[in-house]
């Protein structure tokens, strides 16, 4: 018997390692911090490597050179005196190649507060909002899927109306096979535009999970009807009316997310005890606004939470994805500019941060350039509701595997399956 062998393709060998002398990369204002740099190859430092840095607020920069380092190794000490994250970015370029290791550390961020204002009237804005939307019956539809099914869970694609008759929300229902009583789990996707698979895994351990798409199209389409979707009409929505918060696109999204909820309600399977909400980066801020909209969320699990803080950026702070602020100029047009600002007060994440009651699980890195720690630590921070943080330093726009095992477990214990 001849057996096929491949072998798999994993990291690089040469590896930029920037490292602070804090554990927690944590340190109090105005205290210096200390990073250690080393370019390395097969695990030892490389001599004579040319290398770019990049050195300040995560975001702004204010030190940009080019040295070269003898024996591989550098030091660079650092300190701010106002609660913020600080930055160090080396890039070094070994036999025409590009190889970038980034720090950022935290000084006093527990201090840290968002710029963010909230406008008189948004809690006026969203019940309206919903109000609105909820004159109109869910009129849902549900599709078995067997080539999804397992033993134990029914996997289903279904959608039901949103904001308006014609509008609707898309998405997967997994279901426990057993007939009985079940918590409940929303999923909220991130940015862009793809199918979705359902979470199979959390309704295996006895829950009902719905896995919502958010653009009002079937969820269960090739790959390349979304890729031309996003390149089409649907190529940067996040910018979509961001001065008219009536028209902004992503009033039907938020709305959407609360609707799912209406939806889960509505199955007669659900205990009417649990439901939970949870997502990653545009996920997270749905997860905020959802959990903040609607009292019968009992819980939120909210990672690299994008959508919060933009005004900082108007500061010289760095806020949240989309960055909607970060590269404005004096010579914008000021009406219009603030216009913007005050639209985008609607939908930052911030303003539904500061609503919340239910417990929730917090999770994000520091050398996140995405979702920056500055809006995500000042977002946590303006929660009063119980709350966890759960800090995966060294990660920038991704997860690590043991933190995506640490959310899924804290998810099932508040549901009672742990």
């Amino acid at each position: 018997m001849v057996l096929p062998l491949s072998a798999q393709i994993r990291g690089n060998n040469i590896v930029v390692n920037v490292r602070p002398d804090h554990k927690d990369w944590i340190y109090k204002t105005g205290e210096k911090a200390v990073m250690y740099v080393e370019v390395l190859k097969s695990g030892t430092t490389l001599s004579n490597v040319n290398v770019d840095i990049q050195a300040g607020p995560v975001l702004y920069p204010d030190v940009k050179k080019s040295v070269t380092l003898s024996d591989g190794t550098m030091k660079w000490d650092c300190s701010m005196k106002a609660p913020g994250f600080y930055s160090l970015k080396v890039t070094a370029h070994v036999d025409g190649k590009d190889y970038e290791g980034n720090c950022a550390v935290g000084f006093s961020p527990e201090k840290i507060i968002p710029a963010t204002q909230c406008p008189a009237d948004f809690d006026a804005f969203w019940e309206k909002a919903l109000k609105e939307a909820r004159q109109y019956d869910l009129d849902p539809t549900r599709t078995l899927l067997p080539e999804r099914c397992t033993k134990d869970v029914n996997v289903y694609e279904v959608s039901f109306v949103n904001n308006r008759q014609g509008s609707r929300i898309y998405g997967i229902l997994c279901m426990p096979v057993k007939p009985g009583k079940y918590p409940a789990l929303l999923r909220v996707p991130g940015a862009g535009v793809r199918p979705y698979g359902g979470d199979v895994y959390t309704a295996s351990q006895g829950a009902i999970t719905l896995e919502i798409g958010v653009h009002g199209i079937p969820v269960t389409m090739k790959q390349e009807v979304y890729d031309r979707l996003f390149e089409g009409s649907l190529q940067g929505y996040w910018e979509c009316n961001l001065e008219e918060p009536e028209k902004n696109y992503y009033k039907r999204v938020v709305v959407g997310a609360v609707r799912s909820v209406d939806y889960i309600a509505s199955l007669p399977e659900w205990n009417g005890i649990s439901c939970g909400v949870t997502g990653s980066s545009q996920g997270g801020f749905l997860s905020l606004s959802t959990a903040a909209l609607d009292n019968r969320i009992t819980f939120c699990g909210v990672v690299h939470d994008a959508m919060c803080d933009y005004e900082s950026e108007l500061k010289g702070t760095a806020g949240g994805w989309p960055h909607y602020f970060l590269y404005s100029s004096s010579k914008e047009n000021k009406a219009r500019l603030q216009a913007k600002v005050e639209g985008a007060r609607y939908y930052d994440g911030v303003n539904f941060a500061r609503r919340i009651t239910c417990p929730g699980w917090y999770s994000f890195g520091f050398n996140d350039e995405v979702v920056p720690p500055t809006s995500s630590y000042g977002t946590y921070n303006i929660v009063t509701a119980p709350k966890t943080l759960s800090l995966y330093q060294k990660t920038a726009h991704f997860w690590y595997q043991e933190q995506w095992d640490e959310w899924e477990e804290w998810l099932l214990k508040q549901m009672g399956l742990r």
